[in-house]
């Protein structure tokens, strides 16, 4: 038997690049025209928190609460799930945060989506490229349309948006909030390297950005 440190990482992987990306092309036609819909709501929420809403973002945390618990749900658990079996126990981790968002947005003070600073505005404009630039690239890495990543659909831009809008806010459970997609797309952009995907760099820049936003803010206090 080989040592464990003889491994590589995708020695690891149980499926084929194409068995991966035909469960994006499945989850889409099966939640057509969702898309619109989620798309729609990710729109309002980057309108919202530029308009610094008053009261606390209580939708907006039920909103991306619904989101990460139907994502969760309908693409980890009902599709993922069959073809990697260890994300029978990720799956879970997206119903928690969905959990989380539910209970930050409603306690007393609630999230508040004031912070302008530079982490913030790094923030923003994170969550515009989970929500515009996701769905537009299966073309340029050789993809056909109907495997698009969406918001609100897929694990990825819905992680990535949830980043940064959790970067223009503040709240008492914020710091619980950052973990679980932060620990996702660490875990996706590992799985598309073991694919030899060139969309790896992605997930994984969108993690080390939103990582570096927060350590300057801590510097910056």
């Amino acid at each position: 038997m080989s040592e464990w440190w003889t491994y590589r990482l995708e020695d690891f992987l149980l499926f084929s690049p194409r068995v991966y990306w035909r469960m994006f092309e499945l989850a889409n036609a099966a939640f057509w025209p969702l898309h619109f819909l989620t798309l729609a709501a990710g729109l309002a929420i980057v309108v919202l928190v530029l308009r610094r809403p008053r009261r606390p973002g209580l939708w907006i945390a039920l909103v991306l609460s619904a989101l990460f618990a139907f994502v969760g749900w309908s693409f980890l658990w009902s599709r993922y799930a069959a073809i990697n079996w260890a994300i029978g126990y990720v799956a879970p981790a997206f119903g928690l945060q969905a959990l989380l968002l539910a209970i930050g947005g409603a306690a007393r003070g609630g999230l508040a989506f004031d912070r302008r600073d530079i982490a913030g505005r790094l923030g923003l404009l994170i969550a515009v490229v989970g929500l515009v630039a996701y769905p537009l690239l299966p073309p340029l890495f050789g993809r056909p349309w109907s495997s698009a990543e969406v918001f609100g659909i897929a694990p990825d831009p819905t992680a990535i948006v949830a980043l940064g809008v959790l970067l223009a806010a503040s709240g008492g459970l914020m710091p619980l909030l950052f973990a679980i997609p932060l620990l996702w797309l660490l875990l996706s952009g590992l799985t598309l390297h073991a694919m030899g995907d060139p969309q790896a760099w992605l997930p994984l820049l969108a993690a080390a950005i939103t990582v570096a936003a927060l350590a300057l803010r801590r510097i910056a206090r």
